[in-house]
């Protein structure tokens, strides 16, 4: 596994990216090198750069922050907007929190189109762990948002860093179940905002505000397909079934309460409960690299493995990207941003940014949102607040679902 230092300037990233174009069945390449701008320290720990990488198809500007997880005084987390289906900025993400560095996560639901009269919910596709808890797992393949995954990835995999504080690539599997008094039932869903088809899905307070009327749309191979009539909704406080509703509802849920959403056959299992009826629900996110909590994971899908770039990632659409990788064990993390000017002048396509990824010293790592959902903000030492670094596509900040933040004690 090798291991690279960032250095003023190199083009050793031009056999990356033609490796992995190549190796995509692509005939792009880079024509260039990666220049280097001078490192800011922003805290210990934490430092800044901007690079530039030079391609066939234009020159596009970007920003790494580097974390140190090897320090004690340095911690990462999991930023929202305070609820699982809601949006908010980045910097406002970030200035909540008083975080050194961040960027914007995961893909989120977003469509206004395709469910008309169906409120898009804000909730990000893949896993949420913030501060140690479980917020949200995946919803359906078929109902994600963002480009092509590589065949076998999911919208389980995750990005995350563990109590550890050693970061790894994942995947974190909803395992749940619907206990009654007389059955047993597979929970399908955690505060997402699609379930499967005939599933039931768990809802706490941690959803927020929006109604869970678009968790019944969409069918397992179609994110497009209709909503289901066939709905049935039941309220759990204290182990027992304190109400019921033939449709998906929204406003608040109260902390201790579980609203249990169900469709097709899922609603079936649930028309069965009556007020007071005893019910126990059980929820957890199963990790499958490691027995070591998470601090935070956030949903994204892989690009890098073991420092190889995955087979078959798009070397034809270049647009404003963002990632997340790590290197050296697990003990550096990086973030990435490129420059929204990218979106209609270059731009990187999934298998560059995997090459630049590799270049910049990561040997497993993530593309998270892109497009006008890029952006990287950063707090000056002794600042009030963080100032945004990216160059937006739309020229201001597009609200999203969740982030990254870096954070610094002392």
């Amino acid at each position: 596994m090798r291991r690279r230092r960032v250095g003023v300037c190199t083009a050793a990233v031009v056999a990356a990216v033609a490796a992995v174009t190549a190796g995509a069945g692509g005939a792009q390449a880079a024509a260039g090198a990666v220049t280097y701008g001078q490192q800011e320290r922003l805290t210990h720990g934490v430092d800044l750069r901007d690079i530039s990488v030079e391609t066939t198809h234009g020159v596009v500007q970007g920003h790494v922050v580097t974390v140190d997880l090897r320090d004690p005084r340095v911690r990462t987390d999991l930023l929202t907007p305070g609820a699982v289906g809601a949006r908010s900025a980045v910097s406002q993400m970030a200035d909540a929190r008083h975080a050194t560095a961040a960027v914007n996560g995961d893909f989120f639901d977003i469509d206004e189109t395709q469910h008309p009269g169906v409120t898009p919910t804000g909730a990000s596709v893949g896993p949420e762990i913030g501060s140690g808890r479980a917020l949200k797992a995946a919803v359906p393949n078929a109902q994600r948002f963002g480009p092509a995954m590589p065949v076998g990835e999911t919208t389980r995999d995750v990005l995350g860093v563990g109590v550890d504080r050693r970061a790894r690539l994942d995947t974190l599997t909803l395992q749940g179940r619907v206990r009654t008094a007389t059955a047993t039932y597979p929970l399908g869903g955690y505060n997402q905002y699609a379930l499967p088809v005939g599933g039931i899905g768990a809802y706490t307070a941690d959803w927020g505000t929006v109604s869970r009327g678009r968790a019944v749309c969409g069918s397992d191979t179609s994110r497009a397909a209709g909503c289901s009539t066939d709905t049935y909704e039941v309220a759990v406080r204290a182990g027992r079934v304190v109400g019921v509703s033939d449709t998906p509802g929204a406003g608040a849920v109260d902390r201790g309460t579980t609203v249990l959403l169900g469709r097709e056959a899922g609603a079936d299992t649930l028309r069965t409960l009556r007020p007071g009826d005893r019910v126990r629900v059980d929820e957890h996110l199963a990790p499958s690299a490691t027995r070591v909590p998470y601090a935070f994971a956030v949903g994204g899908f892989p690009v890098l493995r073991a420092g190889a770039p995955l087979a078959g990632l798009d070397d034809k659409t270049a647009a404003t990207r963002t990632a997340a990788g790590f290197g050296d064990h697990g003990r550096t993390l990086r973030l990435l941003a490129l420059d929204g000017s990218a979106e209609t002048n270059a731009g990187l396509t999934v298998a560059e940014l995997a090459a630049v990824m590799l270049e910049l010293g990561c040997d497993d790592a993530v593309n998270l949102d892109g497009g006008g959902s890029t952006t990287m903000v950063a707090r000056d030492p002794g600042a009030a607040a963080v100032t945004v670094r990216s160059h937006p596509a739309a020229g201001v900040e597009r609200p999203v679902a969740n982030g990254i933040g870096i954070f610094a004690a002392g």
